[in-house]
Protein backbone atom coordinates (compact mmCIF):
# COMPACT_ATOMS: atom_id res chain seq x y z
CA UNK A 1 0.00 0.00 0.00
CA UNK A 2 1.34 3.61 -0.75
CA UNK A 3 2.11 5.73 2.19
CA UNK A 4 0.36 8.29 3.03
CA UNK A 5 0.25 9.09 6.98
CA UNK A 6 3.54 9.03 9.35
CA UNK A 7 4.80 5.14 10.50
CA UNK A 8 6.42 3.82 13.23
CA UNK A 9 7.51 0.84 10.85
CA UNK A 10 11.53 0.52 10.31
CA UNK A 11 11.82 2.37 6.88
CA UNK A 12 14.61 0.95 4.66
CA UNK A 13 15.75 1.78 1.18
CA UNK A 14 15.56 -0.72 -1.37
CA UNK A 15 16.93 -0.77 -4.67
CA UNK A 16 16.92 -2.76 -8.13
CA UNK A 17 20.14 -2.39 -10.08
CA UNK A 18 20.95 -4.12 -13.75
CA UNK A 19 24.83 -2.89 -13.96
CA UNK A 20 25.48 -4.46 -17.43
CA UNK A 21 28.63 -6.19 -16.07
CA UNK A 22 29.99 -2.49 -15.15
CA UNK A 23 30.06 -1.18 -18.35
CA UNK A 24 28.42 2.59 -19.00
CA UNK A 25 27.10 3.57 -22.20
CA UNK A 26 30.32 5.19 -22.85
CA UNK A 27 32.00 1.85 -22.95
CA UNK A 28 33.75 2.39 -19.96
CA UNK A 29 34.25 -0.17 -17.10
CA UNK A 30 33.61 1.31 -13.66
CA UNK A 31 32.15 -0.68 -10.61
CA UNK A 32 33.28 2.37 -8.41
CA UNK A 33 30.97 4.73 -10.31
CA UNK A 34 27.77 2.30 -9.98
CA UNK A 35 29.12 2.25 -6.06
CA UNK A 36 29.06 6.14 -6.28
CA UNK A 37 25.34 5.59 -7.24
CA UNK A 38 23.97 3.39 -4.67
CA UNK A 39 25.76 5.39 -2.11
CA UNK A 40 24.70 8.84 -3.47
CA UNK A 41 21.03 7.10 -3.40
CA UNK A 42 21.70 5.91 0.12
CA UNK A 43 20.11 1.99 -0.33
CA UNK A 44 20.61 -0.21 2.19
CA UNK A 45 19.62 -3.54 0.39
CA UNK A 46 20.10 -3.91 -2.98
CA UNK A 47 19.53 -6.51 -6.04
CA UNK A 48 21.97 -6.22 -8.72
CA UNK A 49 21.60 -8.13 -12.09
CA UNK A 50 24.20 -8.75 -14.77
CA UNK A 51 27.25 -9.60 -12.80
CA UNK A 52 30.57 -10.81 -13.89
CA UNK A 53 32.71 -13.38 -11.68
CA UNK A 54 36.01 -14.29 -12.95
CA UNK A 55 34.06 -13.90 -16.72
CA UNK A 56 36.51 -12.55 -18.71
CA UNK A 57 38.48 -9.43 -20.33
CA UNK A 58 35.13 -7.33 -20.43
CA UNK A 59 35.00 -6.61 -16.64
CA UNK A 60 39.12 -7.72 -15.94
CA UNK A 61 38.10 -11.21 -14.43
CA UNK A 62 37.17 -9.52 -11.57
CA UNK A 63 34.77 -11.04 -8.78
CA UNK A 64 32.15 -8.01 -9.43
CA UNK A 65 29.68 -8.90 -6.16
CA UNK A 66 32.50 -9.06 -3.93
CA UNK A 67 34.33 -5.56 -5.28
CA UNK A 68 30.71 -3.76 -4.64
CA UNK A 69 30.35 -5.37 -1.06
CA UNK A 70 34.23 -3.86 -0.26
CA UNK A 71 33.30 -1.01 -1.87
CA UNK A 72 30.04 -0.43 0.19
CA UNK A 73 30.87 -1.87 3.22
CA UNK A 74 27.41 -4.38 2.97
CA UNK A 75 27.13 -7.93 3.04
CA UNK A 76 26.77 -9.79 -0.35
CA UNK A 77 25.80 -13.12 -1.69
CA UNK A 78 26.27 -14.37 -5.51
CA UNK A 79 23.94 -16.18 -7.45
CA UNK A 80 25.40 -17.38 -10.83
CA UNK A 81 23.04 -18.22 -14.15
CA UNK A 82 25.78 -19.22 -16.03
CA UNK A 83 29.12 -21.02 -15.45
CA UNK A 84 31.46 -21.90 -17.99
CA UNK A 85 35.18 -23.67 -17.91
CA UNK A 86 37.82 -21.01 -17.09
CA UNK A 87 40.07 -19.65 -19.93
CA UNK A 88 43.48 -20.29 -21.09
CA UNK A 89 45.87 -18.94 -18.13
CA UNK A 90 42.94 -18.83 -15.73
CA UNK A 91 41.73 -21.07 -12.78
CA UNK A 92 38.41 -19.83 -12.13
CA UNK A 93 35.47 -20.87 -13.30
CA UNK A 94 33.76 -17.67 -15.65
CA UNK A 95 30.50 -17.57 -13.67
CA UNK A 96 27.61 -14.14 -14.83
CA UNK A 97 24.49 -13.66 -12.55
CA UNK A 98 22.55 -11.71 -10.08
CA UNK A 99 23.53 -10.52 -6.08
CA UNK A 100 22.13 -9.28 -3.18
CA UNK A 101 24.04 -6.28 -1.50
CA UNK A 102 23.04 -5.36 1.90
CA UNK A 103 23.77 -3.37 4.66
CA UNK A 104 22.07 -5.80 7.18
CA UNK A 105 23.17 -9.30 8.25
CA UNK A 106 22.41 -12.21 5.34
CA UNK A 107 21.62 -14.92 7.32
CA UNK A 108 20.44 -17.51 4.81
CA UNK A 109 20.94 -17.76 0.80
CA UNK A 110 19.94 -20.23 -1.74
CA UNK A 111 20.83 -20.02 -5.50
CA UNK A 112 17.47 -21.74 -7.15
CA UNK A 113 17.90 -22.36 -10.72
CA UNK A 114 14.30 -21.70 -13.29
CA UNK A 115 13.14 -23.04 -16.35
CA UNK A 116 15.56 -22.02 -19.34
CA UNK A 117 14.47 -24.44 -22.52
CA UNK A 118 17.63 -23.89 -24.05
CA UNK A 119 18.17 -20.41 -23.78
CA UNK A 120 20.55 -18.32 -21.28
CA UNK A 121 20.13 -19.50 -17.78
CA UNK A 122 18.31 -17.97 -15.95
CA UNK A 123 18.08 -18.04 -11.61
CA UNK A 124 16.07 -16.64 -8.71
CA UNK A 125 18.24 -15.82 -5.96
CA UNK A 126 16.72 -16.31 -2.15
CA UNK A 127 17.68 -14.43 0.92
CA UNK A 128 16.81 -14.37 4.57
CA UNK A 129 17.97 -10.84 5.89
CA UNK A 130 18.06 -9.89 9.80
CA UNK A 131 16.99 -6.08 10.00
CA UNK A 132 17.34 -5.26 13.37
CA UNK A 133 15.09 -8.32 14.52
CA UNK A 134 12.76 -8.41 11.37
CA UNK A 135 13.58 -11.12 9.49
CA UNK A 136 12.80 -9.85 5.44
CA UNK A 137 12.43 -12.84 2.70
CA UNK A 138 14.38 -10.75 -0.24
CA UNK A 139 14.69 -12.22 -4.18
CA UNK A 140 16.49 -11.13 -6.54
CA UNK A 141 16.07 -12.01 -10.00
CA UNK A 142 17.00 -11.90 -14.51
CA UNK A 143 14.10 -13.54 -16.32
CA UNK A 144 14.70 -14.67 -19.87
CA UNK A 145 13.87 -12.64 -23.47
CA UNK A 146 11.40 -15.24 -24.54
CA UNK A 147 7.27 -14.81 -23.52
CA UNK A 148 6.47 -18.84 -22.89
CA UNK A 149 10.32 -19.26 -20.77
CA UNK A 150 9.53 -15.69 -18.74
CA UNK A 151 5.68 -17.20 -17.61
CA UNK A 152 7.27 -20.18 -16.62
CA UNK A 153 10.23 -18.49 -14.90
CA UNK A 154 7.47 -16.89 -13.53
CA UNK A 155 4.88 -19.78 -11.81
CA UNK A 156 8.09 -20.99 -10.54
CA UNK A 157 9.47 -17.95 -8.67
CA UNK A 158 5.67 -18.10 -7.02
CA UNK A 159 6.05 -21.55 -5.54
CA UNK A 160 9.39 -20.51 -4.17
CA UNK A 161 8.09 -17.18 -2.39
CA UNK A 162 4.83 -18.36 -1.77
CA UNK A 163 6.79 -20.46 0.89
CA UNK A 164 9.00 -18.08 2.83
CA UNK A 165 8.38 -16.09 5.47
CA UNK A 166 6.86 -12.29 5.12
CA UNK A 167 7.61 -9.62 4.31
CA UNK A 168 8.92 -10.81 1.28
CA UNK A 169 10.33 -8.26 -1.44
CA UNK A 170 10.97 -9.59 -4.91
CA UNK A 171 13.86 -7.25 -7.01
CA UNK A 172 15.14 -7.55 -10.22
CA UNK A 173 15.17 -7.59 -14.19
CA UNK A 174 11.65 -9.23 -15.75
CA UNK A 175 12.36 -8.33 -19.34
CA UNK A 176 8.49 -7.92 -19.25
CA UNK A 177 6.30 -5.06 -19.38
CA UNK A 178 3.69 -3.98 -16.45
CA UNK A 179 0.25 -5.17 -18.98
CA UNK A 180 2.37 -8.45 -19.76
CA UNK A 181 0.43 -12.04 -19.07
CA UNK A 182 3.46 -12.91 -17.14
CA UNK A 183 3.64 -9.59 -14.69
CA UNK A 184 -0.14 -9.99 -14.28
CA UNK A 185 0.41 -13.65 -12.93
CA UNK A 186 3.26 -12.95 -10.70
CA UNK A 187 0.79 -9.73 -9.07
CA UNK A 188 -2.07 -12.03 -9.30
CA UNK A 189 -0.89 -15.04 -7.95
CA UNK A 190 2.00 -14.25 -6.20
CA UNK A 191 0.32 -11.97 -4.10
CA UNK A 192 2.78 -9.12 -4.58
CA UNK A 193 2.16 -5.36 -5.00
CA UNK A 194 3.24 -3.53 -7.71
CA UNK A 195 4.96 -0.70 -5.98
CA UNK A 196 5.91 1.43 -9.38
CA UNK A 197 2.41 0.45 -10.65
CA UNK A 198 1.13 4.22 -10.02
CA UNK A 199 4.05 6.33 -11.21
CA UNK A 200 4.10 7.92 -14.17
CA UNK A 201 6.61 7.08 -16.39
CA UNK A 202 8.91 4.83 -14.61
CA UNK A 203 10.82 3.31 -17.27
CA UNK A 204 13.96 2.35 -16.87
CA UNK A 205 15.36 0.75 -20.62
CA UNK A 206 17.17 2.20 -22.35
CA UNK A 207 18.60 4.58 -19.62
CA UNK A 208 20.18 7.30 -22.45
CA UNK A 209 16.47 6.95 -23.85
CA UNK A 210 14.13 5.11 -21.78
CA UNK A 211 10.34 3.64 -23.03
CA UNK A 212 10.01 0.74 -21.34
CA UNK A 213 9.33 -0.33 -18.06
CA UNK A 214 11.38 -3.86 -17.58
CA UNK A 215 12.79 -3.58 -13.77
CA UNK A 216 10.88 -3.98 -10.67
CA UNK A 217 10.57 -3.66 -7.15
CA UNK A 218 7.43 -6.28 -5.69
CA UNK A 219 6.29 -6.38 -1.90
CA UNK A 220 4.07 -8.43 0.02
CA UNK A 221 0.69 -6.35 -0.14
CA UNK A 222 1.08 -5.71 3.76
CA UNK A 223 4.41 -3.37 3.26
CA UNK A 224 3.44 0.22 3.12
CA UNK A 225 5.87 1.87 0.88
CA UNK A 226 7.34 5.85 -0.67
CA UNK A 227 9.62 7.72 -2.05
CA UNK A 228 9.47 5.55 -6.11
CA UNK A 229 12.34 7.01 -8.05
CA UNK A 230 13.86 6.23 -11.31
CA UNK A 231 18.09 7.09 -11.05
CA UNK A 232 18.78 9.28 -14.22
CA UNK A 233 22.28 8.05 -14.78
CA UNK A 234 24.24 6.22 -17.12
CA UNK A 235 26.98 4.25 -16.30
CA UNK A 236 25.11 1.19 -17.10
CA UNK A 237 22.51 0.69 -19.52
CA UNK A 238 19.07 0.14 -17.22
CA UNK A 239 18.45 2.96 -14.67
CA UNK A 240 18.49 1.79 -10.95
CA UNK A 241 14.92 1.93 -9.47
CA UNK A 242 14.56 2.70 -5.68
CA UNK A 243 12.29 3.05 -3.33
CA UNK A 244 11.24 3.20 0.69
CA UNK A 245 9.69 0.15 2.36
CA UNK A 246 8.63 0.39 6.34
CA UNK A 247 8.66 -3.28 7.42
Amino acid sequence: MNLTSKTEEVAIKFMSYNIHHGVGLDGELSLERIAQVMRDANVEIIGVQEVDKFYGSRSNYKDQAKELSTLLGYYYVYGANLSLYPEGGHDKARQYGIAILSKYPIIESENIELSSYGNEPRGLLRTKIDVGGILVSVFNTHLGLDTSERLAQIKEITRVTSSFVRPRILLGDFNAEPNSEEIKWLLHEGDFVDCFKEIENAVTFPADNPNRRIDYILTSKSIKFSNQNMMHTQVTDHLPITIKLYL
